[in-house]
């Protein structure tokens, strides 16, 4: 299996800054790409916090940073739990937050997984296997309106009604390969979207719909900057515009504070302005990257840092 390539590397290290004695936190560690050249920046004396849902990727990465001995601390969890794991740690404050969101190239690689329709695997799809729905479950258990919902909403998959009528008449399915099928039966092959395989969007839906994926980022996203010290400084990669559209909107609101109306002589709102936003529209790979790395394809990256500024 190929090594894992970190994705916008250089820029995230640029936004990032990490610094000797730093301490940072990958909330998606992955195979440890990232986190490798943070750690290697914060020496001596830096510390990194890696989390991630998937017990196969905390192993990878825990390989992969054993020279760094106790400077990289691993744990398997959410990214919402980032808050409860810096706690039992007894960190109150962090130099830097990175969070790398979707499927990593391992992941995909393995048919078991079953997150790619390229090669025949279970329909399971789940990031931490421990328990929950798989994806199995919601295709061959939703009634047909709800999947052809679910489709849209996580997908933003046009043909969304057609391929929901399809799989319910398909049903049971059991694989990856016999949903991307029954997918590419279900759209006029003169409709499939170019460049892509026109199962690409229903596996998307199906593996968001089954980890709760944007749900739980907009729960984590605060809870990133909350944890910053003040001028720290908070990265996101995104892969497709739902969660882009999500970190966005975020990173706005954080950056704007008091909303009343002008001229209010006193604030009503509750507002604090917590970050200010650095990356105005988002940075994209280069077409060199691309090259080397087609998964960078569709990545972007925003960043943000923590005000300097009391509370209150």
């Amino acid at each position: 299996m190929s090594e894992h390539l970190p994705v916008l590397l250089t820029e995230v290290l640029d936004l990032l800054r990490p610094q000797p004695g730093g301490i940072y936190v990958d909330a998606t560690v992955g195979g440890g790409g990232h986190a490798e050249a943070i750690l290697q920046r914060t020496q001596p004396g830096g510390r990194l916090v890696g989390l991630d849902r998937d017990d196969e990727a905390i192993a990878r990465s825990r390989a992969r940073l054993a020279r760094f001995g106790q400077a990289a601390v691993l744990r398997q969890a959410n990214f919402t739990e980032i808050a409860e794991v810096l706690r039992g740690l007894g960190i109150t404050a962090v130099d830097g937050v990175l969070m790398d969101l979707g499927v990593s190239s391992h992941q995909l690689a393995a048919a078991e997984r079953g997150f790619s329709f390229a090669q025949a695997g279970p329909l399971d799809m789940r990031m931490d296997r421990r328990g929950g729905a798989t994806a199995r479950d919601l295709v061959n258990t939703l009634p047909e309106r709800d999947l052809a919902d679910l489709l849209w909403r996580y997908g933003e998959e046009r043909w969304s009604r057609q391929i929901a009528r399809a799989v319910a008449r398909a049903r049971p399915l059991e694989s990856t390969t016999g949903l991307a099928d029954v997918v590419m039966r279900a759209v006029p092959r003169r409709k499939w979207p170019r460049g892509i395989h026109p199962a690409t969007r229903t596996f998307q839906a199906l593996r968001i719909a089954v980890n709760d994926e944007l749900r739980s980022l907009e729960q984590a996203l605060p809870d990133a900057v909350e944890a910053l010290r003040e001028g720290g400084r908070f990265c996101v990669i995104t892969f497709h515009s739902l969660e882009d559209r999500i970190v966005k909107h975020t990173l706005l609101r954080l950056s704007r504070g008091c909303t009343c109306p002008p001229g209010s002589s006193t604030c009503t709102c509750g507002g604090r302005r917590w970050v200010t936003v650095l990356t105005r529209r988002p940075l994209l790979p280069s077409d060199d990257e691309v090259a080397r790395n087609p998964r960078a394809r569709s990545a972007k990256l925003r960043a943000a840092e923590r005000v300097v500024e009391a509370s209150g």
